[in-house]
């Protein structure tokens, strides 16, 4: 088959480009990316000369490109992960967010319509459903209505429904999953663990908004590539997917345990003025997931986070240049 696998030169995308082309070996693969700040060619190092995958520089955005990529390529399936993604930029700039996360969404999906794609995935993220209290002990499932708080997630929550649309009204095979936070290598340093990371290895302090309460569940990124795999394979179309984990913490206290990973001191940490609109505790139900498809994870928190910081600690090459030319 041909797999066609939108911002797979970002974090999650080129992961998950890794995992299919070691597990399917008669897959090709073509990557759209627009290699924005946080696509990285480099990323795709690996793959590059492999005849399996071809990469076409490109905006999801850009119908004639898109076109053109389809009506050769003719993929089979189409995963799209293109999307800007950090809530500060979306606070700062929404525009951006809506054009991609929104009118690019619907560029792909009027491909698909077109050119008979078999399956369309949607990546989305569990911040659309709005956040819950600190002394909740309830999780978010699928059937939980939609109530972003910042435009980041307001754009991604209007890709979900257009996506669902074109199914219910076209009959395209779609499905989304929503997912909670992601880790491990090749994470652009603006997000909480690579920024930590850094900021701690270069010895500067590693900013922690508000009183650093807020709460949220880890997924080790290899583990939502499986999760993904077999949403594509025994997903339902026109159904959403809940891919998350139990491994919940806050944030001030997953900063304090990668310091002690790092043999850093906790003196590091400062305390800086909260983000606006910040959601206090994110959780997602990934019952249905399990019981349906069969999927867990498997990779223990502490295992994960030892593997990230220790792909950070040899890998000095690959984020230092973003690091020095970051705009955050």
């Amino acid at each position: 088959m041909t797999m066609l696998i939108t911002g797979g030169a970002g974090f999650i995308g080129s992961n998950f480009i890794f995992y299919i082309m070691k597990k399917y070996p008669n897959c090709r693969v073509v990557c759209v990316d627009k290699l924005t700040y946080a696509g990285n060619l480099s990323t795709l190092e690996p793959v590059l000369c492999d005849p399996r995958f071809r990469f076409v520089r490109g905006d999801i955005c850009d119908r004639h490109l898109i076109d053109r990529v389809f009506s050769v390529e003719r993929p089979d399936a189409v995963v799209n992960f293109a999307a800007e993604s950090h809530v500060d930029r979306s606070i700062d700039d929404p525009e951006v967010f809506l054009r991609t996360n929104v009118l690019g969404v619907g560029v792909l999906l009027d491909a698909s319509r077109k050119y008979g794609v078999k399956r369309f995935h949607q990546i989305s993220t569990d911040e659309v459903y709005g956040d819950l209290p600190l002394e909740s002990a309830d999780s978010f499932t699928e059937t939980s209505p939609p109530a972003p708080h910042s435009p980041y997630s307001a754009s991604k929550a209007s890709a979900d429904l257009l996506a669902l649309a074109y199914h219910h009204t076209y009959g395209l095979p779609v499905t989304v999953s929503r997912c909670a936070n992601n880790y491990g290598p090749y994470q652009y340093p603006e997000k909480l663990i690579p920024l930590m990371i850094a900021c701690a290895l270069e010895n500067q302090p590693l900013p922690v908004y508000g009183d650093g309460r807020n709460v949220r569940s880890w997924l080790y990124v290899e583990d939502h590539c499986a999760a993904v795999d077999l949403i594509l394979q025994k997903g339902r179309p026109g159904e959403i997917y809940n891919v998350g984990s139990s491994d919940e913490i806050c944030n001030l206290e997953l900063v304090r345990r990668l310091l002690g990973l790092l043999g850093k001191s906790e003196e590091l940490i400062t305390f800086v003025a909260d983000r606006k609109g910040h959601d206090r505790r994110y959780s997602v139900d990934a019952g249905k997931l399990r019981r349906e498809l069969g999927w867990a994870p498997q990779t223990d928190f502490r295992e994960g986070l030892e593997r990230t910081v220790g792909w950070y600690l040899k890998s000095g090459d690959w984020w230092r240049p973003l690091w020095e030319g970051r705009t955050v």
